[in-house]
């Protein structure tokens, strides 16, 4: 989780020394009180996150999609810079992307 403050804001960018490991809100073993795998993260800014986690003002699909392209991005990076840990494994979705050798 440390790890992804290394990275730039996976949405808009920002590297503005608010960037965490925001899990994902749909699936991946998230529940009542429950926090999703650390392998279903996306480097996301304060504001970002909040954006993504209130929901106001995007619908869910658009939330979903925003996390989605953030956390393969993340994926990605984490994995190209050597930092994706060793025994955390890597999450179905991007092995499937890479395999097709998909632009991040």
């Amino acid at each position: 989780m440390r790890l992804v403050r290394e990275l730039r804001c996976q949405n808009c960018k920002a590297d503005d020394g608010t960037v965490c490991g925001a899990h994902t809100n749909w699936g991946g073993g998230k529940g009542k009180a429950v926090k999703a795998d650390d392998n279903l993260i996306a480097a996301l800014c304060h504001k970002c996150h909040m954006k993504i986690d209130q929901g106001s003002t995007l619908s869910k699909a658009e939330r979903q999609d925003i996390w989605e392209r953030a956390h393969l991005r993340t994926v990605h990076h984490l994995v190209i810079y050597g930092l994706w840990p060793k025994e955390v494994p890597l999450p179905l979705q991007y092995l499937r992307i890479e395999g097709n050798g998909a632009a991040f």
